[in-house]
């Protein structure tokens, strides 16, 4: 029956590709008794509780292969998964897109494809477990007890970030963290051979972790027991499963025409013959559906049972720790969050921003008790550190502070991880220039509408010294157009402690904090209320105003200085403080109206950073100061100087807009 059942994998997924006209049936034929065995055997998954809180995770890090997923979801008894939506493939408005996608499709954990990710999340998702396990579970009371399960292939393990997180991983020895990797010797360009003769097993054991060979993929028991021995391992598992890409295909299987395409009705028809296969298109026999009924639904089914019951009596018996979790899975821990719990500097003080974050996270750490994140390797600069907190690891697991190492991409994708597990809230930092390292991750988590926090900070040129390679130029532009993110640029301690309090009431978004090296002067009329609309008036001539200064961060000082000087000389400057362009465009278009006129044509904008953003705002008649070049090193005062960002250079450009 068993072999059965991984035909049945097999011919769902290659009619579904043949219908579509497109996908990818290679990892379908060969991975599919790995499928099998993970989850009519080990999985505890319920459909009828598809973010069951303690189910196992399942990652395709290979996302590509998403037919597979969506057959093994199928036949676990997901509605989303009917054979209709097996049907509609690649379609336009389909539960089976191309790639799986979290929270478009029940029972896919994690937005998947971009190789090397899948597994990286995972690392996040088993680290969120064994956190909450120790801060949460009683004896006898475990409510935190699953595994995170990966099937990646051979592109995944070539991407450098599976090789980042899988380092971490070893090091913090997530032993609940399980890989079984589909190892078939082919990608999508020909043989791996010919770009790839790592020894992957020997890798991975450098790594810290446990590593296991199964040779004949195509034994579902000898992967059965691979699986039940990685459960008893102290450290996360790599499985190494040695496969044919596109299995029993008579003239593609080996080949890496098996990989990106259709095989079509002919050859379809060929590999039906080979395995004995006589039904049509899309019928599946009764007894398939009998086999996953007995397996993986009856399994997942009990296993909920056991768990609710051992719930109810934990809550009976442990009601406050019960009620602060039940608070943190809903988010409505975050209704203990509000002004009140920040401390804040007053009028004439000054501050590094990334150094009023810090004060942001210490307070939320007080009030939010799964609140908790790192740095790559530069807490003390990028000031992430929680100070009453020690750095977490397999030794100190409920520490809030993480150190990633020099890995920003790879923190980011845990953080990612960490989200989508669910019951934390996470924040990681690195210089706001390497968030270009980390840019794909953060893309995911604005894909998969994770509400991640990340902290970057050495926001400019005034990085000095360090010169060009480590001063941020079009970063924030590349931020600015992601969609479903925020980003904050904020001005001094007060409006850095407003964006860190939205980024924690916002759920569906991630949200970046950019923040500077040099100490900025607190505002005279910087606004904790008025920062969460994205931008408002700072400064402005009691008799009107005809010029509008629009600035960001640590030139909104530099905007009030120029307008003050202006004004001596006739000028009627309204100045206005930008932390959130994506905040600002979300208001009522009358508060707009109201904050930029459109009669008022003469406006300007500075920011220490490219100018092509601000174009929107000033217009074909104003003027965006800003930078279009690569930074210079020098103390930042001079490069500042040089660059035109001094009130009286500042004032001159003004004076010359007609």
């Amino acid at each position: 029956m068993s072999q059965k059942s991984i035909n049945a994998i097999k011919v769902l997924g290659v009619d579904a590709i043949n219908k579509a006209k497109s996908g990818h049936p290679g990892i379908v034929m060969g991975a599919a008794p790995m499928g099998y065995a993970l989850f009519n055997n080990h999985i505890n998954i319920n459909s009828q509780k598809p973010y069951w809180i303690n189910r196992d995770r399942f990652v395709l890090s290979a996302g590509h292969g998403s037919m597979l997923q969506y057959v093994l979801l199928h036949f676990a008894g997901y509605n989303d998964l009917s054979m209709e939506e097996i049907k509609n493939f690649r379609q336009w408005g389909s539960k089976t897109p191309g790639h799986p996608e979290y929270l478009h499709t029940k029972g896919v954990d994690a937005t998947t494809g971009p190789l090397g990710q899948g597994i990286s999340m995972a690392v996040g998702m088993a680290l969120a477990e064994r956190y909450l396990s120790e801060k949460y579970n009683k004896e006898k009371y475990e409510i935190f007890n699953h595994y995170t399960y990966v099937i990646c292939g051979d592109g995944d393990i070539m991407e450098g970030v599976s090789s980042e997180s899988a380092s971490f991983a070893g090091t913090q020895k997530l032993e609940k963290l399980i890989v079984l990797y589909d190892s078939n010797n082919i990608c999508l360009d020909g043989e791996t051979k010919d770009a790839f003769v790592d020894n992957v097993r020997q890798r991975y054991e450098s790594y810290g972790w446990n590593t296991i060979l199964v040779e004949d993929g195509y034994d579902y028991k000898k992967i059965d027991k691979a699986i039940q021995k990685a459960k008893k391992s102290m450290k996360p598992t790599l499985i190494e499963v040695k496969t044919v890409i596109g299995a029993g295909s008579p003239n593609k299987q080996g080949k890496s025409s098996a990989h990106g395409s259709p095989i079509g009705e002919e050859e379809t028809k060929l590999f039906k013959e080979k395995i004995h296969w006589e039904y049509k298109p899309f019928e599946i026999p009764e007894d398939v559906y009998n086999d996953f009924e007995e397996g993986v639904i009856k399994r997942g089914k009990e296993a909920y049972k056991k768990w609710l019951k051992t719930y109810n009596q934990y809550k009976e018996k442990y009601p406050i720790l019960a009620k602060e979790l039940e608070e943190v899975l809903s988010r409505k821990d975050i209704e203990n969050l509000s002004i009140k719990s920040f401390n804040f500097k007053e009028y004439g003080e000054s501050q590094a921003t990334r150094n009023s974050s810090q004060d942001a996270i210490n307070a939320i750490s007080e009030v939010l008790p799964t609140f908790f994140g790192g740095s790559a390797d530069l807490s003390h600069s990028n000031m992430t550190f929680i100070n009453k907190d020690n750095l977490q690891n397999s030794e100190n697991k409920l520490a809030r502070n993480i150190q990633f190492g020099v890995r920003e991409f790879a923190m980011a994708t845990i953080l990612n991880g960490l989200m989508l597990h669910g019951g934390v809230r996470v924040f990681g930092g690195t210089f706001f220039v390497f968030s270009d390292y980390l840019k794909p991750a953060l893309r995911l988590s604005a894909l998969q509408k994770l509400p991640v926090t990340y902290v970057f900070t050495h926001d400019s040129i005034a990085v000095g010294e360090d010169g060009p390679t480590h001063e941020p130029i079009e970063q924030l532009s590349m931020l600015r157009t992601l969609p479903n993110s925020y980003v904050f640029r904020p001005a001094d301690a007060v409006e850095t402690q407003a964006s860190w309090y939205f980024s924690q009431k916002t759920n569906d978004k991630p949200t970046s904090i950019v923040l500077s090296r040099q100490k900025i002067n607190i505002l005279e009329n910087s606004s904790f209320e008025k920062t969460l609309k994205g931008a408002y008036i700072v400064y402005e001539n009691k008799e009107g105003f005809d010029t509008i200064i629009i600035a960001t961060g640590s030139e909104v000082n530099l905007a009030v200085d120029s307008a003050k000087l202006l004004e001596k000389e006739g000028f009627k400057i309204r100045v206005i403080s930008m932390p959130s362009v994506e905040l600002f465009e979300e208001q009522s278009s009358e508060y707009k109206e109201y904050l930029l006129p459109k009669q008022i044509r003469r406006r300007i904008s500075i920011e220490m950073a490219s100018t092509a953003f601000w174009y929107k705002y000033v217009g074909l008649d104003g003027i965006a100061i800003g930078i279009d070049k690569f930074g210079s090193s020098a103390p930042a005062n001079k490069v500042m100087e040089e660059y035109g960002f001094t009130v009286e250079k500042i004032v001159q450009k003004i004076k010359e807009l007609k």
